[in-house]
């Protein structure tokens, strides 16, 4: 389901360790220099419950959250963030930047947790009352790049992180399944490019969207002059 609203709704997918963040930031800082309005944002989290939500879910010390629950948990997340934040940004015509959507939780939770992709999917879908990105970058990495680049430093992993490396395999199987679905609606690229030649296609790609939504705009224009 394709929800139609003004702004521009882009989500930022893959494992743990991708460059997600970092990719955000760079496309947000090109688009607010040409002075458009950006509205970066996370999951989970992105709103007062959100975030308490998310440290439940990502925090170590909670005791032991069965699978079930956890998807239940990112999904009550996802529908505040949904109805709270992005929504009403789009609805003002803002370009909506998120770190994390569905995907993540039909990849964590549906492949990674074996709930069931479609299970999950619904659930979400549900959630978020059908409310779809207009582009999925995915960046995909190998699980063990992932590991190592979020341990640089000796940076404590977070209780998803630090699941074994056949979980975060699971993990891409399952984004990879989901863009080659949908080939249209996603970006996929590999993490280690180097983070401005990934920037650079990122807003080709994006530049290449505004560029056919404006079209179609100006085309529903015409077709409702007298």
């Amino acid at each position: 389901m394709t929800t139609q609203h003004r702004g521009l709704f882009i989500a930022f997918e893959g494992g743990d360790g991708a460059g997600k963040s970092t990719q955000a930031a760079e496309l947000a800082g090109v688009l607010e220099s040409r002075g458009l309005l950006v509205r970066r944002t996370r999951e989970p989290g992105g709103t007062p419950i959100g975030e308490k939500l998310r440290s439940l879910v990502l925090d170590h010390g909670h005791g032991h959250i069965d699978a079930r629950t956890e998807a239940l948990i990112f999904a009550a997340s996802r529908a505040a963030h949904a109805n709270q934040v992005i929504r009403p940004a789009l609805e003002r015509g803002e370009i909506v930047l998120t770190d994390r959507y569905i995907d993540s939780s039909v990849a964590y939770q549906g492949a990674g947790r074996k709930l069931g992709t479609g299970a999950v999917r619904d659930l979400n879908d549900w959630a978020t009352a059908g409310l779809q990105p207009d582009l999925t970058v995915l960046l995909d990495v190998d699980p063990a790049e992932g590991r190592l680049r979020r341990t640089a430093g000796d940076a404590a992993e977070d209780r998803l992180e630090s699941e074994a490396d056949e979980f975060h395999a699971r993990i891409r199987a399952a984004f990879l399944d989901l863009a080659a679905d949908r080939p249209e609606n996603y970006l996929v690229l590999p993490a280690h490019l180097p983070v401005t030649e990934l920037a650079k296609e990122i807003l080709n790609r994006v530049d290449a969207l505004m560029l056919a939504r404006q079209g179609a705009c100006q085309l529903a224009g015409q077709g409702e002059s007298p």
